[in-house]
């Protein structure tokens, strides 16, 4: 765990001997800020190690247009105000780019200031509305919940035949609007929604929205929480002898998750829009880098840290020019292909409003692990 831990100078360091060669251009500087301790560690800390394998990657190769990349991380501690703070700084630092927050309510507070100066923000946060207020700057790493929730409802209609639903996530903005997202794409399927269940960050105790469930009789639970939390109700519902079709949606069905509910995460059923698991050459060319660096398996948060860095490559080379100005302007509407660019994984077209479309996935949990069963097509936006 010790390779690649130190952030700033130390990870641009390890490939200034590498691009010594390209007339001594300056660093292409971004920050980073992510959530590091807290609720969100997880979801920090996989992004960060996918931030700086690329950028060791990169720089070994070369760097971008010759130049080295270089990143500062800064830790959130899972607090939107405290992220807040930290973009002040960002800002001042004058970055080419900004990386983070994973969060979605640090990311409502951090778009608008990066917007402000300028600067375009790569995050990692999934809530509906954080690309859908005119936000010129503002880029996700992975789907927005009005791209995954209909599929999500479809496949519950589909495979289950379901007329009943209990919707459980986290009560915050990732989670309240992923609630509304999924309900409308139910209820336009003649869905009821019978139960709904918040939850807070750190929950442990599930006993009582258990009971809710056993109540309302759904035909399918479906689960949109946090990665503990997930596991916490999953291994509650165990406990309680309550077997009924899961559902969920990405975080469900990270290998940390599975991993602490054990058997009672056993057959859940989820769709991803990124996983290690995918049996495609560029994934796991990947996923054994950042075994061999860290040492554990990568979540969806550490590919999406990877494809951060690997999008400003992507940009950077496009335009043939370190240019902050027309950075924005010429990722709106740019497909990425995989094939020229293979540290993108999969080949991705990103939308006027910073939304993006390529691949994903359904999987099943078997034995402990992901089993893809479907691999679904680009998703327009």
């Amino acid at each position: 765990m010790k390779l690649l831990k130190f952030a700033g100078l130390m990870v641009a360091a390890s490939g200034l001997a590498s691009v010594a060669h390209a007339a001594d251009k300056s660093p292409i500087a971004m920050q980073d800020i992510a959530e590091l301790s807290g609720g969100g560690a997880t979801v920090g800390t996989h992004w960060r190690d996918g931030i700086d394998l690329a950028i060791r990657d990169i720089n070994k190769a070369g760097g971008v247009l010759g130049h080295p990349l270089t990143v500062v991380h800064a830790d959130t501690a899972s607090s939107a105000g405290t992220a807040r703070a930290l973009m002040l700084k960002a800002i001042d630092a004058k970055p080419y780019v900004i990386l983070g927050p994973g969060y979605s309510g640090s990311v409502a507070v951090t778009g608008p200031m990066a917007a402000k100066a300028k600067i375009p923000e790569i995050m990692g946060g999934e809530a509906e509305g954080l690309t859908l207020k005119g936000n010129d700057y503002l880029f996700r790493t992975s789907f927005g919940q009005q791209s995954t929730m209909p599929k999500v409802a479809k496949f519950i209609q589909d495979h289950w035949k379901a007329k009943s639903v209990a919707v459980a996530y986290v009560n915050n903005d990732f989670g309240k609007d992923g609630k509304n997202e999924v309900e409308k794409d139910l209820k336009a399927l003649g869905i009821n929604v019978v139960a709904d269940l918040p939850s807070e960050a750190g929950q442990v105790d599930f006993a009582s929205d258990v009971s809710k469930i056993k109540a309302a009789k759904p035909d399918v639970l479906f689960i949109y929480d946090n990665e503990e939390e997930s596991a916490n109700m999953m291994k509650e519902l165990g406990r309680e002898g309550v077997k009924i079709p899961i559902m969920g949606e990405t975080t469900i069905a990270g290998q940390k998750v599975i991993d602490l509910a054990g058997k009672d995460a056993e057959g859940i059923y989820c769709h991803v829009g990124l996983t290690t698991d995918a049996d495609i050459p560029a994934i796991q060319k990947f996923r054994k880098e950042f075994v061999d660096a860290y040492h554990y398996v990568p979540d969806h948060n550490g590919m999406k840290g990877w494809l951060a860095v690997q999008l400003v490559k992507a940009v950077t080379e496009k335009m043939g020019k370190v240019d902050q100005a027309d950075f924005a302007k010429t990722l709106h509407g740019m497909t990425i292909s995989a094939k020229t660019d293979p540290g993108i994984l999969m080949t991705v077209t990103y939308s006027k409003t910073g939304d993006l479309s390529r691949e994903s996935f359904l999987v099943h949990v078997e034995n402990g692990k992901q089993k893809i069963v479907q691999i679904l097509p680009p998703l327009k936006n």
